[in-house]
């Protein structure tokens, strides 16, 4: 069986192939133990299994473990060894500023005291040669102060390391023989930059402890479940394999005993399951030019997709730069579990504290605090019915209470009165207002007309706010796609596996035919040991695709531009420079200034069907009506299951589409199509309203 499974802020999404079908399985989340529920969605779909023979499991995992990690700081002790007089870098950091204004910003802690961080007797200088020389009593005394620092996980991190790594494999391989996690830089992050390549180490060194023991458990769990359903069948074999791969921040897959190792890649690896499906699902359907859109419990991420994914070296989680490729995804705190409330001056506030899978939101019985989810429930667009096909119901009337009783909490202090929709649609109006600025930050403030795009909107709460997220922002469509509520892990169903190589080099570019030759050598190393590892991975031949890129700038800068290393790369650089900061220099001097190589192992595809589009009429999918408020005005609305639509029915707004994992809320004067990849493809106007039902 091939099972992806997504690890959510308030829901675990599950997509499993059984017997040639895609299956879907929602469950809540266990944020105490994330692990628990990844092991109680297997045992459901073993169940689900059960004629199957499934006697292997492929399972691939997206994970917030390490994002949660950084952001509660529940991480690892770790001990920082970095060259003798640099021990500083980790906590001096940049001199850059949060917030310019604020004389009372306060930076992070770093995540290895001054006590913790170790200077070693060694250095290499900036051309690579060693200046001073590790020796053996040296060697001997950082181990004798590792152990006194009672760390269960080393960074190691000295300067120049990426021009010759010498000094720190030898660190490396005395500490790992005495028994600790070792994270390296040259192995982690091998690119200039002290400050990005110490945290980025350290970040990883921090993670390691605490991501082994979650993905050791999962592989117990995956193993259980297999020699479970062996032993249940006759004719089947009483053990089988279990593989267990993570989805990294790159858009890419690797084995779990790797991502134990690198856990740093993963940082955002749910967010870019997300992305890497609404590119599939929109590609399937036509359209390459994509803004994906996925509102989850806790958080909404947004990413900004033209053909090929994007990447940055520049991500900053918690507050900690984290140097590794990731794709560029920007995230607010704005979820169907944000929290609204009133601040000391009246104005409302919506998120980025969020009410979580546990209490949740106070329509889920436990949670006493209004959240987006009470408010649309308030308006109609969700029902007492309520999620997971009736699975998790809605308190409606225990929701009218709580919001009531904060809306007498905050009357009395120089605030109108306001009835309980009111309230509820000033939460969603303030909500999609935080939406909509981050829709924003990736497109228009980066030289982008969200009016060239379609927006993909996904994740549980998705499909409740698009139309109106497309309206105020003029993009012309929304896709909404099948199982919308578990679209990432949908995107992890089909992923690659992907191993990404990148190496310091800083050379001028007189010329792209001489940069070319000068950059053959090192490319060809790094991917020599990108193929090694692959045939590892079982991956060899036509199997492996492979990317080349190069980070380029003009001389003096102190940023780069990421441009494909093929053809006329300068002028490609000059281009990109110019669409993203509104000009270029075209002679001005350029360098390279990392190389990049992407192997990618090629795995089995997996096909949506294609449908005949049929009939526009859908009546006999509508299973209610009932009162819902569209911006202030209750309408009578039908409410269609979206297990009912074919291809080709034709939706004319008001209208609400429900389904498993999902809501789709259909405005007035929205209309909504079922394309032949049962996609829904909504847009506005008067435009083809002939032949839809309401």
């Amino acid at each position: 069986m091939r099972v992806a499974i997504d690890t959510g802020g308030t829901f675990t999404d599950c997509l499993f192939i059984l017997d040639g079908r895609l299956e879907i399985l929602k469950i809540p989340s266990t944020p105490g133990n994330p692990a628990q529920a990844i092991s109680d969605a297997l045992d459901k779909i073993l169940l689900r299994a059960s004629r199957a023979d499934a006697a292997s499991l492929d399972l691939l995992c997206g994970t917030t473990v390490g994002t949660n990690a950084l952001l509660e700081r529940r991480g690892g002790r770790v001990a920082l060894v970095t060259t003798a007089g640099f021990e500083d870098v980790l906590e001096i950091g940049r001199q850059a500023r949060p917030r310019l204004y604020d004389f009372f910003v306060e930076r992070p802690e770093p995540l290895v005291p001054r006590e913790r961080r170790l200077g070693a007797h060694e250095r290499v200088g900036a051309d690579g040669k060693i200046v001073v020389r590790l020796s053996p009593t040296e060697l001997g005394r950082i181990a004798s102060r590792v152990r006194a620092s009672r760390a269960e996980s080393v960074a190691v991190c000295l300067l120049f390391s990426f021009l010759r790594p010498e000094h720190e494999r030898t660190i490396a391989r005395r500490l790992r023989a005495k028994g600790y996690a070792v994270s390296v830089s040259h192995e982690i992050l091998p690119e200039f930059r002290e400050f990005e390549r110490t945290s980025t180490t350290v970040v990883n060194a921090y993670l390691a402890p605490m991501m082994s023991r979650y993905l050791e458990e999962i592989e117990r769990n995956a193993q259980r479940v297999i020699g479970a359903g062996g032993n249940a069948r006759k004719n089947s074999r009483a053990t089988g394999a279990a593989r267990v791969r993570v989805m990294q921040s790159n858009g890419g897959i690797l084995p779990a005993r790797v991502a134990a190792r690198e856990p740093v890649r993963t940082v955002l690896s749910g967010p870019a399951g997300g992305v890497l499906g609404a590119r599939r699902v929109a590609a399937d359907a036509g359209y390459e030019r994509v803004i994906s859109f996925d509102m989850g419990g806790t958080s909404t991420d947004v990413s900004l997709i033209e053909g090929g994914l994007r990447t940055t070296n520049e991500s900053v989680i918690a507050g900690m730069p984290v140097a590794v490729p990731v794709l560029e995804i920007h995230t607010v705190g704005a979820g169907g579990g944000s929290i609204a409330r009133f601040d000391r001056a009246g104005a409302l506030r919506v998120g980025p504290e969020s009410a979580g899978a546990d209490p949740g939101p106070i329509c889920y019985g436990r949670g006493e605090l209004p959240t987006v989810t009470d408010a649309h429930l308030i308006l109609g667009r969700l029902g007492s019915e309520g999620l997971l096909g009736g699975d998790f119901r809605l308190d409606v009337q225990r929701t009218r209470e709580h919001m009531q009783r904060a809306i007498r909490g905050a009357s009395g202090v120089g605030r109108v009165v306001i009835s309980i929709e009111q309230f509820a649609q000033g939460i969603l109006d303030v909500v999609e207002a935080t939406m909509e600025k981050a829709i924003r930050v990736i497109s228009i403030e980066r030289g982008r007309d969200p009016r060239d795009y379609t927006l993909v909107a996904f994740g549980g709460a998705g499909g409740l706010h698009a139309c109106s997220l497309a309206a105020s922002l003029s993009i012309p469509r929304v896709l909404v796609p099948k199982f919308p509520g578990a679209l990432s892990a949908l995107g992890i169903l089909r992923a690659d596996v992907v191993k990404e190589l990148s190496q310091t080099v800083l050379v001028r570019v007189e010329s792209a035919q001489a940069a070319s030759r000068a950059l053959r050598g090192t490319f060809a190393r790094i991917e020599r040991e990108g193929v090694r590892e692959m045939r590892g991975e079982g991956f060899a031949g036509r199997q492996v695709r492979v990317q080349r890129f190069l980070d380029m700038r003009y001389v003096g800068q102190a940023y780069e531009l990421r441009v494909p290393a093929g053809g006329d790369f300068a002028r490609a650089f000059h281009r990109e420079h110019e669409q993203r900061y509104g000009y270029a220099d075209q002679g001005r001097a350029v360098e390279v200034v990392n190389v990049r190589a992407r192997l990618i192992g090629v795995t089995a595809r997996i096909d949506w069907p294609k449908q005949r589009l049929g009939k526009p009429d859908c009546q006999g999918a509508i299973v209610t009506r009932r009162r819902i408020y569209f911006a202030s005005n209750a309408h009578v609305t039908p409410i269609y299951a979206r297990e009912k639509l074919r291809a080709g029915n034709r939706i004319a707004g008001p209208a609400i589409i429900s389904e498993y994992s999902a809501t789709t809320v259909v405005p007035v004067r929205w209309r909504a199509l079922v394309d032949e990849f049962e996609n829904l493809i909504l847009s506005c106007g008067a435009v083809g309203m002939a032949g839809m039902t309401r």
